[in-house]
Formats: structure tokens, sequence, C-alpha cells
């Protein structure tokens, strides 16, 4: 898969505004801003302590671990509404976010540990990890820890996401999670094109696609005469004077002879 710089911040983009991804929870590490209207002793700024609480003027410890921000609000204004004020207006907004860890490996530009802060969607790791490879498949996995202490596998389809605009697929990150872009099918091109060599390649692409990435047919080429060897049951086949627009599979070998008249 090979993923154009512009297609991918255009992307990045429409992932930002459009992805459904789950709201920010707090966790410990958190700074919290909290305003109360009209009630300045009241307004603090505070950090979530190791045990998921904030302690709060006139209300003392607040478990607020695991809650959205909408939650934490509607939390504080009803306890501060129970004997303490009359409709309290609180407000709450994370003023600094914890660290988060995430592991990249795989067909990114700068895998490894990347350290993280508030809330971020697959398609934003990926352009903080420098962006895919040329050799990146269709496919990328992300292992987390499930609450039974066992791991969960999210599928990623890169072709979806970045092919088809499918945002559903932008799913959000979470703090441990390891990200791992697998790599893809390779096909080889040689021949009478700009630049033989490897390629990635899939059953979508097409023998006029690979030959496009390894920069088009030279001035001598027989468009016509292009032949296809594969390997089939461990048997080589050659498929001669094949269409442009035939399917190629993985290691497909893809020849451009010279034109002779």
């Amino acid at each position: 898969m090979k993923l154009s710089f512009v297609v991918f911040l255009i992307l990045v983009f429409a992932g930002n505004c459009f992805a459904a991804v789950e709201e920010y929870r707090v966790g410990p590490g958190d700074v919290l801003s909290i305003n109360v209207y009209d009630n300045d002793d009241l307004t603090t700024k505070v950090m979530v302590n190791s045990d998921g609480t904030i302690i709060m003027p006139l209300l003392g410890p607040v478990e607020v671990a695991g809650l959205s921000i909408p939650n934490v609000t509607g939390k504080i204004t009803t306890l501060l509404a129970d004997g303490y004020l009359v409709n309290p207006q609180v407000n709450v907004f994370v003023e600094e976010y914890r660290s988060k860890k995430v592991v990249v490996l795989g067909q990114v530009r700068n895998p490894g540990l990347i350290e993280l802060s508030g809330a971020i969607t697959f398609l934003e790791l990926i352009s903080k990890a420098g962006g895919l490879t040329n050799e990146a498949g269709d496919t990328a996995t992300i292992k987390r820890s499930s609450n039974d202490g066992s791991d969960d596998i999210v599928v990623v389809d890169l072709d979806a996401l970045i092919e088809k605009g499918d945002i559903s697929q932008n799913v959000q990150i979470l703090d441990g999670d390891t990200v791992n872009v697998a790599k893809g099918g390779m096909c080889f091109v040689t021949g009478e094109v700009g630049k033989p060599g490897t390629y990635p390649c899939d059953s979508a692409t097409t023998v006029l696609k690979i030959i496009a990435l390894a920069e088009g047919f030279t001035g001598k080429a027989s468009k016509s005469g292009v032949r296809i060897v594969r390997v089939v049951d461990n048997e080589k086949r050659v498929y001669k004077d094949v269409d442009l627009d035939t399917s190629l599979q993985q290691d497909d070998v893809i020849v451009v002879p010279e034109s002779f008249f």
C-alpha cells in the first residue's frame, strides 16, 4: 500500500473531524481545571492522584478516574448541589494530560515507543511514527489489555481506511496499545519500465497500476506483450500478452519486453 503525503494529511484532518472515537477518560497524572461560576473559592486546579481521586474544596476527595470530562462535571455538580450550593454551574477541562505510551511496530518509518498526550486516533499515531512505508500491507493490528487481563486484538483495514475513506476504521488509540502495521505482498517488475524493482501488490493491484509504481513504460516497451510469471502449486506458469487490467497476486513477476517494431 502506498499513501501519498497529501492524501494522508486529508485523512488525518478528516479523522480529527469525523472519527467516532470514545471520549477521553480521566486518569492519574491528569491535571484538571475546575471552575464554579460565582464561587471563586471553589475554583481550583488539581492533579488526579494515584488512587484516582482529586481533592475539592468543601467536598474533599472525589473519585474521578475512568470518568469522561462531562461525567466528572456532572459528579461535582451533583455533590455541590447536595447541601452546599443552589444550582451550581461547574466547568471542568483537562489542563494537562498524563503521558501515554504506545508501541508502534512494522511498516512505519519510525517504529518504536511513542509518548503521547491526550486522545489520539490511529491515523494521528501513524503520522507521529513518520507515516507508512511503501511496503505496508492492507491491515494493521492493535493489541491492548482488557479488564480481565487478557489481550484484545483490534484489526484496522488500511485499504478501507486509506483507499476508500472509511473513517470508522480510524479507531482511538489507548494507553499501552501495541500497534503493528503488517508488510504487504510484493511483486517484482522487470524489463522496459522506468524503475525495475520490487513493489507492494495484492489482489486489488492491476498490471497497469504496478507499472505506474515502476515509473511507467519506457519508449521501447511492448505494452501489448506484458507477461506474468506466477508460481501455482509449486509450478512456474507464464501468462503471455496479459491485459493491463489483469489483477496480480503476491510474488508475481511482471515482465515488460522490448518492442521490435
